[in-house]
């Protein structure tokens, strides 16, 4: 653990991208837990933010922490089961945006390294070639600067911290990331979740959502 006292930002309200009958889906804030932690101290959460104004709403997905942008939520047991699949068997698309420390030198790639938990440093992950879960992220870049990169990042497999982790082994680790960077080099992990895909569980149309990208 890194030891770090938990400091959730205020409570200003909800920022709701789409309500309807099955979904709500809502702009993350950094900085907040998507859902409770263990202790007392950690039950400031988004969960526990839209129980507030939505009781019956239930998770489907989580973000990091720091991370920000698209959240989805399902506002009924049909719905939660519909999503969950689409997640679980790959069947939706997501697209990141980060800022990267230094030039990446290539315009596009992928990044295949498997992924496992490094317990000895939870919440830490870390690759492993024997006993590491497959791992798929692809990226453009949208941007350079002389010290740093800002990309699009479009993972294929949904593996706990797998942006970070990806993009550390690559040598680029994302701005303001206190596990696998340097949380003083920006005043937040510059990580945010842009656009959503799913299929409506009702009907099955395709829809996309999106968060503005707050750095």
């Amino acid at each position: 653990m890194t030891g770090e006292i938990y400091r959730p930002p205020a409570d200003t309200g909800l920022d709701v991208i789409h309500l309807d009958a099955d979904l709500l889906v809502l702009n993350k804030p950094s900085g907040l837990l998507s859902v409770p932690g263990k202790s007392a101290d950690l039950a400031d959460c988004l969960e526990a933010r839209v129980h507030a104004v939505n009781p019956g709403a239930l998770i489907v997905h989580r973000l990091d922490r720091d991370t920000s942008g698209v959240f989805i939520m399902a506002m009924n047991a049909t719905a939660q089961r519909h999503l969950g699949l689409q997640f679980e068997r790959r069947h939706l698309s997501k697209t990141y945006q980060a800022i990267v420390v230094g030039q990446v030198a290539a315009d596009d790639g992928e990044i295949d390294l498997p992924l496992i938990a490094d317990w000895p440093n939870r919440p830490r992950q870390k690759v492993c070639q024997e006993t590491g879960k497959p791992a798929l992220t692809r990226w453009r870049v949208i941007s350079r600067t002389d010290r740093s990169s800002r990309l699009e990042l479009s993972p294929h497999t949904g593996r706990s911290h797998q942006l970070r982790v990806h993009l550390k082994e690559i040598g680029h680790p994302i701005l303001g990331d206190p596990l696998y960077g340097d949380a003083s080099a920006a005043p937040r992990l510059m990580l945010h979740a842009h656009t959503l895909t799913v299929r409506h569980p009702t009907g099955g149309a395709v829809e996309t959502f999106c968060a503005d990208v707050p750095f």
